[in-house]
């Protein structure tokens, strides 16, 4: 990993629309419609040096969010000029960019260094790994967890909580995948509707069937090894 091109990035000239996040060089355009923030996304997919990277489009009403990378440290030489070549597109185009809508969410596993689960996050996550110490949605739209080493002289052995929706026909399965990750089930009294499970730190997490999942009172306790 090298500060390098993230540098490099930050430097270069004609990138105003441009801002780098957790996960790398990320920008929001504004447009008139759904139809044009559509027609950029297009027309931006057809660049070279996107198609098979990790570069993610969004688009949500009338404004289309580009992430070059899903991580910082994935930046390279040539997303400077991508960057320019897609702000040339949207300003052709009548789009409009916001760097104040730039934003990202992140979520921090911490724990001790010997404690450190990440391939239980994975699993009841259903996310991939990025780089050795975090994980992303494949979809690209939920947050990336990170895991944190706490300092060993803290007293403090984890902290965290997530809630991860499902439908009531993956919840179940979901659970069952992040056991055989090395997750413990903390409370299954409430399924098929929730489970609290946690990971070898106490770190806990709910998989729930919401909002279309089981009621309380439909009871089926999960049955685990």
């Amino acid at each position: 990993m090298s500060e390098q091109y993230w540098k490099e990035f930050l430097q270069a000239d004609g990138l105003e629309d441009w801002v780098i996040l957790h996960g790398g060089p990320s920008a929001v355009f504004l447009t008139a419609s759904l139809g044009d923030a559509a027609e950029l996304a297009h027309k931006i997919a057809q660049l070279p040096g996107l198609d098979g990277t990790h570069a993610q489009l969004t688009i949500v009403s009338k404004s289309l969010t580009i992430r070059l990378t899903r991580e910082i440290w994935k930046i390279e030489a040539e997303h400077v000029s991508l960057a320019r070549e897609i702000s040339k597109l949207a300003k052709s185009l009548g789009a409009v960019a916001d760097t104040k809508r730039v934003q990202e969410v992140q979520f921090a596993i911490a724990a001790k260094p010997d404690a450190i689960d990440l391939e239980f996050w994975r699993a009841v996550l259903g996310y991939v790994p990025m780089m050795d110490d975090n994980a992303i949605d494949p979809l690209g739209v939920s947050s990336t967890v990170w895991m944190q080493d706490l300092d060993a002289d803290k007293p403090l052995r984890h902290a965290m909580h997530l809630d991860v929706s499902l439908s009531r026909e993956q919840a179940q399965a979901r659970v069952e995948e992040a056991v055989k990750a090395g997750g413990v089930i903390v409370d299954a009294s409430h399924s098929p509707s929730w489970w609290i499970l946690a990971d070898r730190s106490g770190n806990k997490v709910c998989v729930v069937a919401w909002p279309d999942g089981a009621k309380a009172h439909d009871k089926n306790p999960l049955q685990l090894p």
